[in-house]
């Protein structure tokens, strides 16, 4: 196999539309699931919580593991571990399909997300070096960006036409095709890449990443039904503290943390993954709350339901690769800004919304929550594996993943907790809040002292690597 720096232009392409192919099928894991969700809740007799465990089983789990196998990917091989995830992503696919109940159905999803954790930062990872040249790595990273629009655009309205056509079912039975085709290509035409100096494995910050996680989110779906003040919630949020506490405290000694502290002196890198957390905390609200609303509320079929979302995901589609436009030509501050704003008008459109709202209303809030949303991403992700070392792009891609998986994780336990509280309109104060805060953050990280302060970050760090020196957090 070519080293990646001997790829021809022709070459590099078809790599990234292979790795867009694995983005493609986790993304569509969700947006489609998320039609589905009514039609689900009544063959398998599933209240709210089962329907949020069903979303936030496979997005908690993935996050738990990105940056592990963002870690592994650089020290034994970017395209070995594509490969196994997507095996392992395709099984859990036909588990699912398979799936003889709610719990069973929770269980085959945590280890389809497994596979899921070992595709999108190590697909990042080979895509960041396989191209070189800044501008066409921003491009690249656009397009990449574009498929979360894609995915949004048909997922919607593929997964209604499949329940409305089949059930709920022939949406995981979809993942194989896709999953198959992403796997031959991948053996036949991506080269092997790994880190030049292969990273050690880190078992307690695993566990402590696992612990916090399921912790945080198990408390906000289960504790949070209780009320805000219940006694599950408030043990639950307490392990999470301790886990945290636990994390900042034992990495930094570690020459080879799974949590690569030294990333965060970066301001625009944790400027980007809490706008990532922020960012999809809103996705997830969203499409969890309108998916109930246009079917449950307005007694629409599962396609009629991803029809109406169909002008959020076509904007989304539309913005996307110009976003990583932007981000190439004048840099992430203007799209992150704009994308902040559009999220804020979106979710108070939303606000107002009702029974009897109009379909030119609903659609507006849509579009412009879209908007925002198509504006985010190429920023995210162009600032968070550009401005870390090359031999590192694979922890850093991970770190970045994580917060987009967070994000998702958090959006549907807070605003599936609110709805079960008899509350749909404070839930779409979630979404505000989150686009004030993707608003806020993107302001304070992404002027000029902000991006030094990268530049300081990567300087500091390739010295400590290349003195062999312990990191610092």
């Amino acid at each position: 196999m070519p080293e990646t720096e001997s790829l021809s232009r022709p070459r590099r392409h078809l790599v990234l539309a292979i790795c867009c192919m694995s983005l493609l099928i986790v993304s569509l894991d969700v947006t489609a699931l998320n039609v589905a969700l009514p039609s689900l809740q009544r063959e398998l007799g599933a209240d709210v919580s089962g329907l949020q465990w069903t979303v936030d089983i496979y997005t908690v789990v993935i996050a738990s593991f990105l940056m592990f196998s963002g870690s592994i990917a650089d020290r034994v091989g970017r395209r070995r571990v594509f490969r196994i995830g997507l095996v392992v992503f395709v099984t859990g696919s036909l588990l699912c399909a398979l799936a003889p109940g709610l719990g069973w159905l929770i269980a085959f999803r945590a280890f389809q997300a497994v596979g899921g954790s070992m595709l999108n930062p190590v697909a990042m990872s080979i895509i960041t070096n396989t191209f070189k040249d800044p501008k066409e790595l921003a491009r690249a990273i656009g397009a990449w960006s574009g498929v979360i629009g894609i995915s949004m655009a048909i997922g919607p309205v593929l997964g209604g036409a499949l329940v409305h056509t089949f059930s709920w079912r022939a949406i995981f039975w979809l993942n194989l095709p896709i999953g198959l085709a992403a796997l031959v290509l991948t053996t036949l035409f991506v080269p092997e890449s790994r880190a030049p100096r292969p990273r050690r494995l880190d078992p307690v910050g695993q566990i402590l990443v696992i612990v916090l996680l399921g912790s945080l989110t198990f408390g906000i779906i289960e504790g949070g039904h209780d009320g805000w003040s219940s006694p599950l919630l408030l043990i639950c949020l307490a392990v999470a503290a301790a886990a945290l506490i636990a994390l900042l405290r034992y990495e930094p000694r570690r020459r080879e943390p799974l949590l690569e502290l030294r990333f965060f002196r970066s301001a625009p890198f944790s400027g980007a993954f809490a706008i990532a957390v922020a960012a999809f905390a809103g996705l997830g609200g969203f499409l969890f709350l309108n998916t109930l609303y246009l079917q449950d509320e307005r007694g629409l079929t599962a396609l009629e339901a991803g029809l109406h979302l169909l002008p959020m995901a076509g904007i989304t589609l539309f913005f996307a690769p110009l976003s990583g436009f932007l981000v190439s030509h004048v840099g992430p501050r203007l799209p992150v800004l704009l994308a902040g704003v559009a999220i804020i008008a979106g979710g108070l459109l939303l606000t107002h919304l009702g029974l009897d709202s109009s379909l030119a209303f609903l659609f507006t809030a849509y579009v412009t929550f879209g908007i925002g949303f198509g504006l985010v991403n190429a920023p995210i992700t162009n600032t968070a594996v550009t401005g870390m070392p090359r031999s590192q792009s694979g922890v850093a891609a991970g770190i970045a993943s994580t917060g987009r998986q967070v994000g998702t994780a958090l959006g549907v336990a807070v605003v599936g907790t609110v709805l079960s509280a008899g509350s749909r309109t404070a839930g779409w104060w979630v979404l505000v809040g989150c686009g004030v805060l993707v608003l806020v953050i993107g302001a304070a990280t992404t002027g000029r002292r902000a991006r030094a302060t990268a530049d300081r970050t990567t300087a500091r760090i390739a010295e400590e690597d290349s003195a062999g020196a312990a990191p610092r957090g």
